[in-house]
C-alpha cells in the first residue's frame, strides 16, 4: 500500500526535525583516533571509542569538574553557564558512581575523567512559555516548540589512565526538537540542563566495559554534595505547568573553585 504523499512528506519533516547533527571536534580530547558513530541513534549524536581491556581494569575514578571550551557559550550569562556546568558534574557523578568507585584524590591506580562543554546554545524563554500553553491542547506526550527557539548541548569527555593514555572517549551532541517530547522551560538553558542527564547516561555507557555491571549506590553517597538523587518536586512541577523548572530539579551552579580546577589538561 502506497503512503499518501502528504503523510510521507510529514514523516520526512518530522524525522529531520528529530535528528541531531554531530558537533565539530574541539581539540579538547587528548586523542580523537578511532572515534566511531554509535549506531541506532537519532535524536542524539554519539561518537565514541573504548579500549575494553583497559576499561575493565579500572576500578577507581577521579572526576575533574566539567570545563567550558573557549567560545562554546557565546551570548549566555556566566550564571547560566555555571548552572549547566554544575548539572553536567552532577549527572556524570551519578552515572559513573553506579559503575566505578569514585574518589576525590588522584593516585597511581586512579583513572581520570575529563569533560568539557563544547557547544551551549540557549533557548527562548518566551517561546517556551507559549509552547507549554499550546501543548496543553495537544493530546498525548508529543509537543511542539517554536523553530529557532530551542537549545542544544555538545560535549566531549575522556577516561584517561594514570599513565596519561586515553582509555575511552566520547563526543556528544543533542539539540531540542521542534516536534517531540522535549519539555520547554522558562530558563535560557533549560534544554541544555535536561540534556546533561542524557550526557551523563552516555558517559557511563561509553566508559564502562560491556561486562561491568551497574551496582548499588554506595553509602555514603559519593555524589551527596549535589543533593538527593530523587527530585519528586521536579516531576510535579512539570506535570502541573508543562515546564522544566531547574530549581525544582535540584540544579545547582558549579562553584568558581570547581570551574578553575576543571580547566587543566593534565590527567
Amino acid at each position: 500500500m502506497r503512503m499518501p504523499p502528504l503523510l510521507a512528506a510529514g514523516l520526512v519533516v518530522a524525522t529531520a526535525a528529530c535528528q541531531t547533527a554531530p558537533a565539530p571536534l574541539s581539540g579538547y580530547l587528548t586523542d580523537y583516533e578511532g572515534l566511531a558513530t554509535k549506531p541506532a541513534t537519532l535524536r542524539v549524536s554519539v561518537r565514541e571509542r573504548r579500549d575494553d581491556a583497559r576499561a575493565a581494569a579500572v576500578e577507581t575514578l577521579y572526576i575533574q569538574p566539567a570545563a567550558l571550551h573557549p567560545g562554546a557559550a557565546e551570548g549566555l550569562s556566566p550564571a547560566d553557564v555555571a548552572l549547566v556546568l554544575g548539572e553536567v558534574d552532577r549527572q556524570a557523578c551519578y552515572e559513573l558512581s553506579e559503575r566505578f568507585t569514585l574518589t576525590e584524590t588522584r593516585g597511581p591506580d586512579v583513572g581520570v575523567v575529563r569533560l568539557a562543554i563544547t557547544r551551549l546554545r540557549g533557548s527562548e524563554p518566551a517561546a517556551s512559555g507559549v509552547a507549554a500553553v499550546a501543548n496543553t491542547f495537544i493530546p498525548g506526550p508529543i509537543g511542539v516548540r517554536a523553530p529557532g527557539a530551542t537549545g542544544a548541548l555538545a560535549a566531549e569527555a575522556e577516561l584517561v589512565g594514570a599513565d596519561g593514555v586515553q582509555i575511552a572517549a566520547l563526543a556528544f551532541a543533542r539539540q531540542a526538537n521542534v516536534v517531540g517530547t522535549d519539555t520547554p522551560s522558562l530558563s535560557r538553558v533549560g534544554d541544555a540542563l535536561q540534556f546533561a542527564e542524557v550526557l551523563g547516561d552516555q558517559v557511563g555507557d561509553s566508559f564502562a566495559a560491556p561486562d561491568r555491571r551497574v551496582r548499588a549506590i554506595p553509602t555514603p553517597d559519593p555524589c551527596e554534595r549535589f543533593g538527593p538523587r530523587a527530585q519528586p518536586a521536579g516531576f510535579l512541577a512539570r506535570l502541573v505547568t508543562g515546564l522544566y523548572v531547574p530549581q525544582a530539579q535540584g540544579v545547582r551552579p558549579q562553584r568558581p573553585m570547581e570551574q578553575n580546577s576543571g580547566t587543566s589538561a593534565e590527567p
